[in-house]
Order: C-alpha cells, then structure tokens, then sequence
C-alpha cells in the first residue's frame, strides 16, 4: 500500500466512519520520512511531481545559524541534538528535523563578536565582555558599534565559556537537504534550558 497524505481514512470529529467514496489518487501520494541523522554529509536528490526535485538529507553535520540580535549568519558544526518537543526517541536517535533543539560551535560566532566589538566573551568567571585596547585609526569606528549595539545576554555568555550554543533548526532537512536555523536568546532560550534542567531531573 502507497503512503497517502489524505483524510478520507480517518473518522468524523464526531467519531463516525466515513464512507470511501472514492480510491487512493497519485497526487495525495507522499514518502518514507528522511530521518536525518547527524553525521557526514549525504544528500539523495528526489524526482516529485512535475518534475521537480527535492533534496533529502540522510545524514548531516553543518549548517548556517544566524544569530538574531546581532543580524549575522555563520555557517558552523552541529554537534548534538538535545530537545525534541515532539519525540523523546528523534533526541536519542541524533535526528535533524524542523524546531529540533541542537547544540553548535559556537567558534565562528565568537571570533566575529571578538572582531567586531573588540572585547573578549566566553571567559570563565566573567559575566560580561572585556573591552580591549583599539588601535588610534579604529578607535572612533569601535566606540561607536560598542555605545549603539553592543549588548550579550548572560545566559548566552555562559554558553560560550562551554564553546556550545543552543539552537533551533528552522529549515525541513528532508526537503530542503539542509539543516539551518537561529540562536536560542531571550524567552525562548529560558523556556529551552528550563525543559532540559527538568528532563535531567527527571532522569537523576
């Protein structure tokens, strides 16, 4: 029997069976879930409807994760799958599907804030940046960034003294062939660490 992506099968709201008016049509069709895994990349290319491809991610290790607050975009390792809202089995499994809560390098985030600002993040003891010394010539242009834009989360900081920030994947690996997404901050990271502190509890 084909997967189908339809409703006729299932029973009124009301708990009736519904008559089979009519079969199984090839455009209600649908296919094996990827379950992407975390591990070196491979990608299968699919032929859909009308000719079309999809890109299905069997297995992937990177993807590019932006971080909002600071409006940039790195690409960076994905290094473990920790939260699944939907399935405790996909966590331990290391499976890469869409609003999955995963930890990445958080290396080429930090070297661009470091860069960028001309402060130090990431170091043990120390809830907020260290300004460094600037050059004469870029004095004025740092000043500036540091006065306007320069604000770091403490949680988030804390994550970067253990090199691993939270994130959530945004893009449908199986589909699309790529696992991207954005840095957990603000509510949304509170929310994500609370669940995870529970879920050890619970194990403890």
């Amino acid at each position: 029997m084909a997967i189908t992506r339809d409703s006729r099968h299932k029973r009124r709201h009301t708990g009736g069976r519904r008559n089979a008016y009519k079969k199984k049509r090839k455009y209600e069709t649908g296919r094996q879930a990827a379950m992407t895994k975390l591990g070196g990349k491979r990608i299968h290319l699919v032929r859909t409807r009308g000719g079309n491809t999809k890109h299905r991610a069997l297995r992937l290790e990177e993807g590019n994760f932006s971080w909002g607050s600071e409006a940039i975009t790195r690409k960076t390792r994905i290094l473990d799958v920790v939260y699944n809202a939907s399935n405790n089995e996909l966590v331990r499994t290391k499976t890469l599907v869409k609003n999955a809560i995963v930890l990445i390098d958080a290396t080429p985030f930090k070297t661009w804030f470091e860069n960028h600002y001309k402060a130090s993040i990431g170091v043990k003891g120390q809830s907020e940046p260290t300004l460094e010394a600037v050059d004469a010539k870029d004095a004025a242009a740092v000043e500036k960034r540091r006065k306007e834009e320069l604000e770091l989360d403490a949680k988030l900081n804390e994550q970067f003294v253990t090199g691993r920030l939270m994130a959530s994947i945004s893009s449908r690996p199986g589909q699309s062939g790529r696992a991207d997404g954005y840095i957990l901050e603000g509510k949304e990271l509170e929310f994500y660490t609370r669940k995870l502190s529970q879920k050890k509890g619970r194990k403890a």
